[in-house]
């Protein structure tokens, strides 16, 4: 993932911004379990023990599920 791409996903799930469709698309060739992991990763860093944990998860899934409706991948069934 390029890392202009990696910045519009991070800044999508941990502040505010949108992710556009060449990034949703590099998005998708990582994956779903990279993603996951990712966030999962990144709330274990100290840096972030004051976000909210789902509030963090609530704006990775709607992140993943965007980038499904914006190019043609399957939308995450957990909420």
């Amino acid at each position: 993932m390029e890392l202009h791409c990696a910045r519009e996903v991070f800044t999508s799930i941990f502040k505010t911004g949108a992710v556009t469709k060449k990034c949703c698309g590099e998005l998708k060739v990582l994956g779903k379990v990279c993603h996951d992991a990712f966030v999962k990763k990144t709330l274990e860093d100290p840096i972030y023990k004051n976000l909210s944990e789902s509030a963090i998860v609530k704006k990775s899934t709607k992140t993943w599920n965007t980038c499904a409706l914006v190019i043609d991948i399957s939308p995450s069934s957990s909420a």
